[in-house]
């Protein structure tokens, strides 16, 4: 009997390219090698309402990992499988240091019937940018609010902290420092802003890493069996329990270093042609 191979990839940085899209001969021949039974699927930083207009009609049967390992969705109907929310104790707390370093968050939460995206006052450039964007994208989870400890209440899935580096850095070594190992922190220069900071705030199981061995049990594959893709930091762990890890030649070298093979960059359709080449060799 053959052995079922599954492919998962990062998104930006890795199965997109520079400019954060999905090329045409990508989305052909991923929609192409799916059709003919392909088991691939996408584990992302992002939500699942910012993959849809991306990703548009991609016949994606496996469920899609969103928000760092946060949610396990179907993407058809981006019903949630699995939700590794902050229990609303800890969140509010984690919000009251925010404040403490003179930074304000966007909050993304489930409010039990959807997505969430809440903003309180867009106190920098970095935050006007990523609220501007998803304007753009008509992303129906933004929403303002007069007071952000209201929304506390619901499942908050994420903080998402913007500003200047030294103070969004400070965040993030403090709360590794307060809080060690109940966290999934990642701190980032946004690659389509250079020189704007991120720092995203998940509960210590939102890692794509348990994601994908939640999906991997629930599909009936195996972890030997897969093979992942990816470029940034927050791609390790899932290269540590892959059976075959790629990093693109964009890709961090603390990654590369991490990797069982390096192949071309995002720009040149890299994922999308290894896969198309592996499926030729069977």
């Amino acid at each position: 009997m053959e052995t079922q191979k599954i492919f998962i990839s990062d998104l930006d940085g890795t199965l997109l390219g520079a400019d954060g899209t999905l090329s045409a001969y990508s989305r052909a021949k991923l929609t192409s090698l799916l059709a003919a039974g392909l088991h691939f699927t996408v584990a992302s930083a992002r939500a699942w309402a910012e993959m849809t207009p991306l990703l548009g009609n991609l016949p994606l049967s496996l469920p899609v990992i969103a928000v760092n390992g946060a949610f396990l969705t179907d993407y058809k109907t981006g019903r949630h499988l699995v939700i590794n929310n902050l229990a609303n104790d800890f969140a509010r707390a984690i919000y009251r240091h925010i404040l403490d370093h003179h930074l304000q968050p966007f909050i993304v939460t489930h409010n039990g019937t959807e997505d969430c995206l809440y903003w309180q006052d867009l106190e920098n450039e970095q935050m006007q940018w990523y609220h501007d964007m998803l304007h753009v994208q008509k992303d129906r989870r933004i929403r303002r609010t007069e007071d952000l400890k209201h929304v506390l209440t619901e499942q908050v899935i994420a903080f998402a902290v913007m500003g200047p580096r030294e103070n969004v850095q400070s965040l993030s070594e403090f709360l590794a420092g307060r809080y060690p190992g109940l966290l999934e922190n990642f701190l980032f220069e946004n690659p389509y802003s250079p020189g704007h900071w991120w720092l995203t705030i998940h509960d210590q199981r939102a890692c794509k890493s348990r994601a994908i061995k939640t999906l991997v049990e629930m599909t009936g594959h195996e972890l030997k069996n897969l093979t992942v893709f990816g470029d940034h930091i927050n791609d390790i762990k899932m290269f540590q329990i892959a059976g075959k890890s790629v990093a693109v030649a964009n890709a961090e070298d603390q990654l590369k270093r991490c990797a069982d093979e390096v192949i071309e960059s995002n720009k040149n359709d890299a994922v999308v042609k290894y896969i198309e080449a592996y499926q030729r060799s069977r």
